[in-house]
Formats: C-alpha cells, sequence, structure tokens
C-alpha cells in the first residue's frame, strides 16, 4: 500500500546494502546512471544532494554518445527496481558487451542474473513489494555505497530519525482538496528541479492525473508568456494551478523572479500556490517536500477515487510493444 511506504519512509534510510562481487568494481572518476521511470530519478537525487558528483543521466536505450572518451575511467550504473526494465537492460547489456566497467542496483530480474551470472558488481534491493517510485531511500544508499560515497552515506542514516513524514499528510491532503479539477503545473530553481520533477510524475503514477513542472529562470524567457491571459486565450489556462516550491537558498535573483512571476499570474486571473521547501540540510529539504509531494499525489487519487497503487495505461503499452 502507498499510504504505508509513505508513512513508513524513513525507515529505508537504515538499510544497509552490500556491494556483491565488489573486488571487480575498478577505479572510476566519472558515472554514467542509467534507469527509467521511479528508478531514473536516483540520479538527479544525487546531483541535487551534491552537484560536484560527475555524474551524467542516462534516460534512453543503448549509451550516450559522449562513452567514447575516457571509458576507462567511467562507471556504468543500471538502476532498475524490477531488473527487467527494456531500456535500462539494453544500457547494461551494451556497456558489458563493449567491455566497459558496469554495476547493477535492482531486486529481481534479468539484470540481477546477468550480474550473477558473469560475476560483475551488483546489490540485491529490499522492498519487492514496494512500488519503485516509492524506494528514493533505497536506491539512494545503495548508490552511494557503489561509489564509496562514505559520508553522505552515513548523513543519509540520520534521516531515519529526522524525518516525519506524518507531519505533510494534512498539507497534502488540503492542497488535494485545493487543486481538485485543477491541472497543476509545479516551479522550482533549477537546483530544486528534481523535486519539481519527482512532484510531476508522482501526480502523474501516483495521482493519476496530468501534471507538468517547470523551472527558473529559463521558465521567464519563454513558458511565462503562454499565460499571458487574454479574453482570446483565457479557456486554455482557466484550470491550471501553479505551486511554486520556493527554497530560502535559492539565489537571491531567483526569489526576486519568483516573487515577480507570481505576482503577474495572479494579476492575470491565475491560480498560484505557494510553498517554502522546509528542513535543517539539504538532505531534509528534498526528502522533506519529496514527501509532501507523495501525500499530496495519493489524496489526489483519492479524490478521484482511483488506485494510487496501480499504472495500467503504463502496463498496457508495455503489453503491446
Amino acid at each position: 500500500m502507498i499510504e504505508k511506504d509513505i508513512r513508513e519512509f524513513a525507515k529505508q534510510f537504515t538499510y544497509e546494502p552490500e556491494v556483491q562481487n565488489a573486488d571487480k568494481l575498478g577505479d572510476f572518476e566519472t558515472v554514467v546512471i542509467g534507469g527509467m521511470g521511479g528508478s531514473g530519478l536516483i540520479a538527479g537525487i544525487l546531483r541535487a544532494i551534491k552537484p560536484e558528483l560527475d555524474i551524467a543521466a542516462h534516460h534512453e536505450y543503448g549509451l550516450p554518445k559522449f562513452v567514447d572518451r575516457d571509458t576507462e575511467k567511467r562507471l556504468f550504473i543500471a538502476v532498475s527496481h524490477s531488473g527487467n526494465t527494456e531500456e535500462t537492460l539494453d544500457f547494461y547489456k551494451s556497456a558489458e558487451e563493449r567491455g566497459f566497467q558496469t554495476a547493477a542496483i535492482a531486486s529481481s530480474g534479468k539484470l540481477l542474473e546477468i550480474a550473477k551470472e558473469k560475476e560483475l558488481p551488483y546489490i540485491d534491493l529490499p522492498g519487492d513489494d514496494v512500488e519503485p517510485r516509492m524506494t528514493l531511500g533505497y536506491m539512494l544508499r545503495a548508490i552511494l555505497k557503489l561509489l564509496g560515497e562514505e559520508k553522505l552515506y552515513k548523513e543519509t542514516g540520520k534521516l531515519a530519525d529526522v524525518l516525519k513524514p506524518e507531519d505533510y499528510e494534512k498539507q497534502g491532503k488540503d492542497l488535494a482538496e485545493k487543486l481538485f479539477n485543477k491541472t497543476p503545473i509545479i516551479y522550482a530553481s533549477r537546483s530544486n528541479q528534481i523535486i519539481a520533477y519527482n512532484w510531476k510524475i508522482k501526480l502523474n503514477e501516483t495521482g493519476k492525473m496530468p501534471a507538468f513542472y517547470n523551472t527558473f529562470p529559463e521558465l521567464n524567457h519563454n513558458e511565462m508568456q503562454g499565460f499571458d491571459v487574454k479574453d482570446a486565450n483565457k479557456n486554455l489556462s482557466k484550470d491550471v494551478h501553479f505551486i511554486f516550491l520556493k527554497d530560502v537558498d535559492d539565489h537571491p535573483r531567483i526569489k526576486i523572479r519568483m516573487e515577480t512571476t507570481a505576482k503577474m499570474y495572479e494579476e492575470r486571473g491565475l491560480s498560484v500556490e505557494q510553498i517554502e521547501i522546509e528542513g535543517k540540510n539539504r538532505l531534509e529539504k528534498i526528502f522533506n517536500a519529496l514527501s509532501l509531494g507523495d501525500w499530496f499525489a495519493f489524496y489526489v487519487a483519492r479524490k478521484y477515487d482511483l488506485e494510487p497503487e496501480p499504472v495500467p495505461m503504463v502496463e498496457e503499452f508495455k503489453n503491446k510493444i
């Protein structure tokens, strides 16, 4: 049950992953992480927590075109909760067939089978009964262990005692009430892009609703013009509700851009919600905000009397191809 997963999310940070075949893990300077859907979020989370990490995300078949340069210094990590994600398997096999250094993170499936058979580095994730989009704690702990980021790994362990997802349940429920029959567009600073994107996909998968996101300052150069409401086009935005995710640590000019944009939207009769991201440090802010987004999406599904767990259209699509 997703409700249980949200309430107990902090427990994921007690997870102690083990790297199997760790002796096959050589030196590396850069990392390419291949993953899709919920499993594909982890690269963005890592970059948001520690921007100086040299990490590229790959959400596609095959390998990124730049890999022909300095491949001996790269580690290719395939992340798939099910272990059977088509694109991620292709990424992993492509890297392995070319003799590149690889590692796999999964809870089951073909990905682990290949790693075990060829005695390559891998981590067997817990949470077979948890929706992939709800396993970010497990995945973060696993990938930090794999990367040897011991300091950050220890810091994430503290989240088990600090995070209180239940503190955000009421706020999430209130948001779902306020946005009933509305289409959310989530805005954040570029440094908090992964939070806005996470909210968007949780609203899609858990909430079963259309949702969109963008980041400052880029949206001030294009998207905002699409909401310059006039009589001729006012119906296009009448059911849109904007959510601004604000962070006290955002660049001062970003804060001004947010305030100015929100005011201009309100002057045009658009619905705007401003939410302050809470937390004593970067880790707390990210995962507190993600907890709020999880509750929001959960109660959206409840409002529409839909089941939050399954993703039937995604499964239908997989069967059709």
